[in-house]
Parts: C-alpha cells; sequence; structure tokens
C-alpha cells in the first residue's frame, strides 16, 4: 500500500466513523428525505473545506434540490467528496442575494449546466454592510457578485417567485415572510441604496424552504433574516402543519440583541421541535445557549452534516 493510499483509506474512515457517530448511519435505511450539509463555516474531517456560507443537498422522494451554493470555494470538493451529485440537481434555491449563499453559482452551473433557480426577483438588488474599513465603519458590497445577464448565459433559469409557493412535491418556499413578531428588528447595518441615500436592507427576499414529511415539517435556514420565529410561523400557518420536526441552517441569532435570543428562546418552546441543527451565522454563544436549552434536541450542522427522516 502507498503512502497515498493509507491516506485515503484512513480518511475514509474517519469520514465514515464521524457520520456514524453523529448521525447514527449503523445499517441505512431507505430515507423518504434527506438533507445534507455542503457548504458551512465549519468542517469536522480533513479533506471537507470551510468558508464563511452555506449551501444543503436536499433528496426527496419526488425530486433533489440544491438550497444555496456557499461563496464557490468548498461546493464542488464536498459534494465529490459527501458523494452527492450536483448533475442531478432539479432545481436551485435562492435563500437570499449575500454572496456567500450565492457566490457558488457559477461553479455549481458549470457541472449541471442549464438549471432552473427559484428566488425573490430582489437577490439582484445592490446589499451593502457596515463595515470596519481603517478607523470607521463604512457600507462594503455583499450581494451577488454577478449580473442576472451573466448568469442566465451561464444557464441560470430564474424563476421568480415573491409569496409562497411549493416548487416540488412536499417541498415549499416561504416567499417573502410577513415580519409579525416585536422583537426581531433585524440587523441595521445591513443596508441598501434608496434615493441616494442608505436605508436598511428590507430582505423580501428572505426565502426559507420546508420539507412537509410523515413527521412534520422540515424547516431549511439560509440566514433567517426575516426572524427565525417569523419563518416558523410563516410555514406552519401556510402549510397547514403545525408540527415542527427540525429546523436546519442559520438564524442570524449571532447577530442579534440579547433581548432577541432571549425571546427567540422562549418563542421556540412552542413548536416542540425534535432536532434544531443550527450552524452558519447563528454564533458561538447563541449555539452554546441552544445547546443548554435543548440537550439531545440539539445538534450542531457543520459540512457534512446529514439530517434523515423516514417514513
Amino acid at each position: 500500500m502507498t503512502v497515498h493510499e493509507g491516506w485515503a483509506t484512513t480518511l475514509e474512515a474517519l469520514l465514515d466513523k464521524q457520520q456514524r457517530r453523529v448521525f447514527a448511519a449503523g445499517k441505512e435505511k431507505a430515507m423518504a428525505f434527506r438533507v445534507t450539509v455542503l457548504c458551512e463555516n465549519t468542517v469536522p474531517v480533513p479533506a471537507l473545506v470551510g468558508e464563511h456560507g452555506f449551501a444543503a443537498y436536499v433528496e426527496t422522494p419526488k425530486a433533489t434540490l440544491l438550497f444555496d451554493t456557499g461563496q464557490g470555494f468548498g461546493l464542488i470538493q464536498n459534494s465529490l467528496r459527501l458523494k452527492k451529485d450536483l448533475s442531478k440537481v432539479d432545481k436551485l434555491v435562492l435563500s437570499h442575494g449575500h454572496f456567500d449563499h450565492t457566490g457558488g453559482m457559477l461553479a455549481f452551473l458549470g457541472v449541471r449546466g442549464p438549471c432552473p433557480v427559484v428566488a425573490h426577483p430582489d437577490v439582484l438588488l445592490e446589499r451593502f454592510r457596515y463595515m470596519p474599513v481603517g478607523p470607521v465603519e463604512k457600507p462594503v458590497s455583499i450581494g451577488l457578485p454577478w449580473k442576472e445577464a451573466y448568469l442566465t448565459t451561464r444557464g441560470a433559469q430564474f424563476q421568480w417567485l415573491e409569496t409562497f409557493a411549493e416548487i416540488a412535491p412536499d417541498v415549499f418556499v416561504t416567499g417573502e415572510v410577513p415580519r409579525r413578531t416585536d422583537f426581531e428588528t433585524g440587523d441595521p447595518k445591513f443596508v441598501v441604496r434608496s434615493n441616494g441615500d442608505w436605508t436598511p436592507d428590507p430582505f423580501r427576499d428572505d426565502y426559507s424552504m420546508a420539507l412537509k414529511t410523515s413527521k412534520g415539517l422540515v424547516v431549511i435556514l439560509g440566514c433567517a433574516h426575516a426572524g427565525l420565529i417569523n419563518i416558523l410561523d410563516h410555514l406552519t400557518r401556510q402549510t397547514g402543519e403545525h408540527r415542527v420536526y427540525a429546523v436546519l441552517g442559520g438564524t442570524h441569532l449571532g447577530f442579534s440583541p440579547v433581548d432577541q435570543l432571549e425571546k427567540t428562546m422562549e418563542a421556540l418552546k412552542r413548536f416542540d421541535i425534535q432536532i434544531l441543527a443550527v450552524s452558519h451565522c447563528t454564533g458561538q454563544g447563541p449555539i452554546a445557549r441552544l445547546s443548554a436549552e435543548f440537550g439531545t434536541r440539539f445538534a450542531f450542522a457543520p459540512v457534512g452534516y446529514v439530517l434523515d427522516v423516514a417514513d
């Protein structure tokens, strides 16, 4: 056995061990729904790529979807390492127009070829966030890295949706989420240009995805800029399914006021969530708090995390 072969064998063992430990994957059963995290800020084993961003590969009995693309650094390598075939994706869904969720579009289209892209038209807006630039904070561009026309020449077939919709059997996108809570106020550092001035980004394009399973809804978040509780309330109202089995993805609680975290923690108890698998923009402090509160129902969701839901 060569050194290279020995390393490859060791790596496969590490990946298999990690999946058995975290996802209880013994003898694998046929799963009705499977969500695999392809891009996220952290990785649990070697040969996977971490980056600030998010993407999830979603397999259902009737469709295969990609939810976001990360920045583009890890999507292809991670999909190959985790044996998730991007060429089989039926639709790409964009959670919102930030670079860390859309930057991998060209890499994806290079593998997939022409593909339907479900998104809110506001993903095309110029987006900014106040960040330190020298001694002061200034608006820095953080939006979609390419113009619509360039993406369409590369095979992006945009399907613009502004309202709640079923995009595949038992797969839904929120569309615009009504802001009903009084504590999910958003991050004022996110801004857009309006009439020559900077105004708070309304995040009309903040999408989440819901899978309607036999155990209840599986909710997949990009960054939850619309507010986690607003999103869950909207999805349970629109789908008519009030059981929320699992929530996976970024919650943006790491950038939220302390008061919002406390009220979010209290409101989450209404949903009796069985699996809370958060990551990306949730933040280390809120992650620790959620882990303490949810105990065995909590999971961290780095690259490689798999959520299976059987019939």
